[in-house]
């Protein structure tokens, strides 16, 4: 399955004509060819990854976090939100974590994982066969049919807010999750993390206003304990990681604040 499975809802890059699978790489009519990776994933970046791209050591630390159910009630809002859409894409998809939550047990489901990463993308491909990873940058067209989705998740990641409008269905819903100014309240105040400004979720309702009406806002909140191991993963897993990760980090309280907001498209 994988990117086969697919391949009615891609786009070629180039052209934004239509793709098939053909041996061990993926074609359009007009002729340009694009390597299907052994690992099982699809390169439409068509240049070098930027320097921004997550790291493999950034990915493994998200895949262990996520594997604790730190943020599995992140994970439940958003899912929830998109119950019974067979058609879903994540933008900045990371391990694909969200997108697979999303598809739910659905085994005709399908799911577009997009990001810049190819580490990213390799741990997408393998996180379940329903999921389609592709590499390529979410602020450029996607390279996704028009209308054809049912769903778009953005969880802590870029929102090209136009191309998602362009590719989902009249009836489809948006879902963005953003982090509020509590999140990762202690971790961040011991180790001079990048703070978060408030508002966020109303910056993303404002800036979606173009293209779609909010229908719902949720919340996760909730406080855990974080051994050390676990609080330098959530260090290394995000942006902090192209700054410094401590080589120890105190074991202590760790706070969730995740608004979830879910739009409709207006047209």
């Amino acid at each position: 399955m994988g990117v086969p499975s697919a391949i009615d809802l891609l786009a070629c890059p180039r052209c934004a004509g239509g793709l098939v699978v053909a041996g061990g790489a993926v074609r359009c009519a007009s002729g340009h060819s694009y390597d299907l990776a052994r690992q099982g994933y699809l390169n439409l970046l068509g240049g070098p990854e930027p320097a921004n791209a997550d790291t493999a050591g950034m990915v493994a630390a998200r895949e262990r976090v996520h594997a604790t159910g730190l943020f599995g009630p992140v994970a439940t809002l958003v899912a929830d939100a998109l119950a019974g859409r067979g058609r879903l894409l994540e933008a900045g998809a990371g391990t694909a974590y969200y997108l697979r939550r999303s598809l739910g047990d659905d085994p005709a489901a399908v799911g577009l994982a997009l990001d810049v990463a190819k580490a990213a993308a390799r741990a997408a491909a393998r996180a379940d066969q329903r999921v389609a990873a592709v590499v390529t940058d979410v602020w450029r067209t996607l390279p996704v049919r028009p209308r054809c989705l049912d769903g778009v998740l953005c969880v802590f990641a870029p929102r090209n807010l136009g191309e998602f409008a362009r590719v989902l269905r009249p009836d489809g819903r948006l879902v963005v999750a953003t982090p509020g100014p509590g999140h990762l309240a202690g971790l961040r105040d011991r180790h001079g993390l990048l703070r978060i400004p408030p508002g966020k979720d109303a910056d993303v309702a404002a800036a979606a206003a173009e293209f779609f009406e909010l229908v719902d806002t949720r919340v996760a909140r909730h406080r855990a304990d974080a051994d050390g191991t676990l609080a330098r993963d959530l260090i290394a897993m995000g942006p902090n990681a192209f700054h410094r990760v401590p080589e120890e980090v105190a074991a202590g309280e760790v706070a969730i604040d995740v608004t979830v907001q879910v739009f409709r498209p207006l047209r």
